[in-house]
């Protein structure tokens, strides 16, 4: 097997991306690109934020944060993250609508 890149397409919120990635990565990229796809829709059917950047932005915090939490040894309960994740979500939500 050839160590050279290879594209890659995926679909996040309904839109294609071609992306290079070692072909022994694949199976990740795929998985991370449809675990975003998933957040941003659940975003996105809040209802409370707007535009597909937007929505892209809030996604990865939330991703991050759980990546940190995770990574310090601090992983909250399910409830505890989804209480902190929705007040964080209006936080940024707030500070955005301030922006236009």
């Amino acid at each position: 097997m050839s160590d050279e890149p290879i594209a890659v397409s995926v679909r996040i919120l309904d839109k294609e991306y071609r992306i290079s990635c070692e072909p022994d990565k694949e199976a990740g990229l795929r998985e991370s690109a449809r675990m975003l796809d998933q957040r941003m829709r659940e975003l996105r059917q809040t209802g409370r934020i707007v535009g597909a950047d937007r929505i892209a932005v809030m996604a990865a915090l939330n991703i991050a944060y759980e990546l940190i939490k995770i990574r310090s040894g601090q992983a909250p309960s399910d409830q505890d993250l989804e209480r902190r994740l929705e007040n964080l979500q209006q936080r940024v939500g707030d500070a955005l609508a301030t922006q236009e």
